[in-house]
């Protein structure tokens, strides 16, 4: 769980995207993203957001074929706000 003012790297399993048809795989990735950052940090999903270059990472190879994990950095602030970047590899 992400404290105020603390980072936290978390590696996002998306293998959950695979349930979904084969051309809605990338969009349902960034909704389990996106659910799973809700659950760690304790925010609303309107005070979550996200560097675009995660949405490019996700979108990547397109539609079809999301990666199966991903790695996040995300740090909550005082306003219950969290931003999320793409951690180092």
């Amino acid at each position: 769980m992400v404290q105020i003012g603390e980072e936290q790297v978390y590696t996002i399993p998306l293998r959950d995207a695979k349930l979904a048809p084969r051309w809605e795989r990338s969009k349902r990735a960034v909704k389990v993203m996106f659910r799973f950052l809700e659950q760690h940090t304790k925010t609303d999903r309107e005070l979550i957001r996200i560097d675009p270059k995660i949405s490019e990472k996700i979108w990547e190879h397109g539609s079809e074929k999301p990666p199966r994990k991903i790695r996040v950095k995300a740090m909550k602030f005082e306003d219950g706000i969290v931003e999320a970047e793409l951690a180092a590899e």
